[in-house]
């Protein structure tokens, strides 16, 4: 049974949360400081982090440093509302996704899931997977190609390093920044019509409607996300 970690100063909110998740067949601990938190996942082994960014003594920012210096597992944050500063700083150092406070129970919970089963999807045998397999899409490691209803293609060293790092994490959302530093492997300077294009030619090869993808779905403000329900 997959289990999940709560990081929240608001002990009733944590119990909440863990009697939702609980419904769902999701087991659950919770604690109340980053300190804590850190020490639980020293102990015990867990699908999730859901790490909240305001909390006394250790924040969720240098909680999620933390726990990225040591732990590949997927967090989601949660954030104030509109404070895109915050969800930003939060996507950059490694978070996985975020949700605003005051969130409706349900969309945590799918987002859990989600996270969960990209999570689960390419860490077992990682290194046996040659195609990826997705609704309607699929992606070939061994020939760098990508097959869709609209042919297979087989994808400039660009357009194919990003459609599977995008592909590699299903749901999350990614920023420009996240994109260019890994696909191009340079610093980034804030120039984003290398990502648009690359992203444009990919759309008008595998969407059946590239004005309204699919796959790669753009966040606006912060940058694209794999769509986690292909």
């Amino acid at each position: 049974m997959n289990k999940i970690l709560i990081i929240d100063d608001d002990r009733e909110l944590c119990a909440l949360i863990k009697r939702s998740v609980q419904a769902e067949n999701i087991e659950a601990d919770f604690c109340n400081t980053g300190k804590e938190g850190l020490q639980k996942l020293r102990e015990q082994e867990y699908q999730l982090v859901v790490l909240d960014v305001m909390m006394p003594g250790m924040d969720g920012f240098e909680t999620l440093e933390e726990i990225r210096k040591e732990y590949s597992l997927p967090i989601l944050m949660f954030t104030s509302k509109n404070d895109s500063i915050s969800k930003v700083r939060g996507l950059r150092a490694g978070a996985d996704d975020y949700l605003t406070k005051p969130f409706d129970m349900d969309e945590l919970i799918a987002r859990i899931a989600s996270l969960i089963r990209r999570y689960t999807r390419f860490n077992q045998q990682a290194g046996a997977i040659q195609k990826l397999n997705f609704d309607g899409l699929q992606i070939d490691l061994e020939n760098r190609s990508a097959t869709t209803s609209n042919g297979t293609f087989e994808l400039p060293p660009k357009e194919f390093d990003l459609l599977l790092y995008c592909a590699k994490h299903q749901g999350k959302i990614l920023t420009k920044q996240q994109i260019y530093e890994e696909v191009w492997g340079e610093e980034y300077f804030y120039d984003d019509s290398n990502i648009m294009a690359i992203i444009s030619r990919l759309r008008k090869k595998l969407e059946v409607n590239p004005s309204s993808p699919k796959y790669i779905q753009t966040v606006k403000g912060i940058g694209y996300r794999f769509n986690k329900e292909v």
